[in-house]
């Protein structure tokens, strides 16, 4: 199984997930991209996975679904181009011997998902949208802050070498955020200077896995004493979990 990050609009990736000649891709937004590289690489769209309604996740679908006649996966809880199988948090299916499982993971949209293939004989993947970035997460445009928390708490449930999927290219500024977070964090300084040299050669910073995320998104650690006490000495005042969170969110969007 090969994957094949497809560069979109300004920082997007569309995942194509491939076997042979046979594909699924990602959150198209932009169709014309994933005709090409099909065209390209020799491959028959078999799926279309959609985690979220966003136009920037949707766009290409209409196109796709008419030009391959793939069939088309998405939340059974958001407006996806019709027809498509709608998806729920718990439901499983089969695409080229892999099993494919779906996560609800509420906070950037309402009805938002993510696909987790445990994959045989490659290390598992996530294909997480705009819910978990490298280094970062989601802004909560439908969501609250408890449900961001709760998603990223499944998503770090699963194996610490399961490669991390995200659909926008934003690890730099990221992380720029995170080292002001926490920045006595040997781990993120140096996966800073490696994702910096990765930028610098025209090459992506994804897929990142698990295990790297634990150790330097804040998003994921703002339950760590390290992230903890710099936000309550942000806001200087007490929080709860819940609410470290909210502010870590709030610090992230003002940065």
């Amino acid at each position: 199984m090969q994957l094949t990050p497809l560069p979109a609009f300004n920082d997007n990736y569309l995942w194509l997930w491939h076997s042979n000649t046979h594909a699924v891709v990602v959150d198209p937004g932009d169709g014309e991209v994933v005709l090409q590289a099909l065209d390209r690489l020799q491959l028959r769209l078999q799926a279309i996975l959609v985690t979220h309604h966003h136009a920037d996740h949707t766009g290409g679908v209409d196109m796709l679904r008419a030009a391959t006649q793939a069939v088309v996966y998405g939340p059974a809880g958001e407006s996806i181009p019709n027809p498509y199988v709608p998806l729920s948090g718990g439901d499983a299916f089969d695409w080229q011997g892999q099993r494919i499982e779906v996560i609800d993971v509420p906070g950037h949209t309402a009805g938002h998902i993510a696909y987790f293939a445990p994959a045989t004989g490659d290390p598992p993947l996530l294909f997480c949208g705009d819910t978990l970035f490298s280094g970062g997460c989601g802004r909560l445009f439908e969501g609250t802050a408890a449900q961001m928390l709760n998603s990223l708490d499944r998503l770090a449930a699963l194996p610490g070498h399961t490669r991390v999927c995200c659909a926008h290219e934003y690890t730099l500024s990221n992380l720029r955020f995170a080292l002001a977070v926490e920045p006595q964090n040997q781990a993120l300084v140096a996966y800073h200077a490696q994702c910096q040299q990765l930028r610098a050669q025209g090459q992506p910073t994804l897929p990142s896995t698990l295990a790297q995320e634990l150790a330097i998104n804040p998003f994921m650690r703002s339950r760590q004493a390290t992230v903890t006490q710099a936000v309550t000495q942000r806001s200087n005042q007490p929080l709860d979990e819940v609410a470290v969170f909210a502010h870590l969110r709030e610090w992230k969007n003002q940065f």
